[in-house]
């Protein structure tokens, strides 16, 4: 066989793998994340939110968040300067419904920044693990917003944790919609 043909049959094979595919619905979801920690800061920042069929019918839902007092509490302030990074997965009862409840855990990493010399005997960073459950509704236009209440299981304790880290929060989040991408 010459290069010639070799080619020809790696295309139509290629295209026809690619055919023969079923094509699965997905859905990516970005937005404005607002998190309120119980008795202290205010966290807003940006978030995804990631389905497709093969997550059992869009009833799982892979996030992550960037959220920051920086964007909250801290802005013009003396507050803490502090971030969470978070990863989770949600489970979504009721997926095909506009208004859904759900259910998750949360892990990823808190940082705060003391900007003191004098705290740097103080923890800086904590790995975070945290539940969480709420409603979420699907508008008609491609916008969806949800309401949570969380629980961060490794909550601050100033010693080896951050004493800021504390372990009730709420959540609000806007999301545009992005279907089958």
């Amino acid at each position: 066989m010459n290069r010639k043909t070799i080619t020809i049959v790696f295309l139509f094979l290629s295209v026809s793998v690619l055919f023969a595919q079923k094509i699965i619905s997905r859905d990516l979801r970005v937005g404005l994340v607002m998190q309120q920690t119980q008795y202290l800061y205010n966290e807003n920042g940006v978030g995804l939110d990631y389905t497709c069929e093969r997550l059992l019918d869009k009833k799982i839902h892979i996030k992550a968040t960037y959220l920051s007092s920086r964007l909250g509490s801290a802005i013009g302030t003396n507050a803490l300067k502090q971030d969470y990074y978070v990863f989770g997965a949600h489970y979504y009862f009721m997926s095909k419904k506009s208004l859904q409840i759900l259910a998750g855990l949360n892990t990823g990493l808190f940082v705060v920044d003391y900007e003191n010399p004098a705290f740097d005997i103080l923890p800086k960073s904590s790995a975070i693990l945290a539940i969480e459950t709420g409603l979420q509704y699907d508008f008609k236009l491609p916008i969806t917003a949800s309401l949570t209440a969380g629980y961060n299981v490794r909550s601050g304790n100033g010693v080896d944790i951050p004493g800021s880290l504390f372990p009730v929060f709420y959540k609000l989040s806007i999301m545009y919609r992005i279907k089958d991408i």
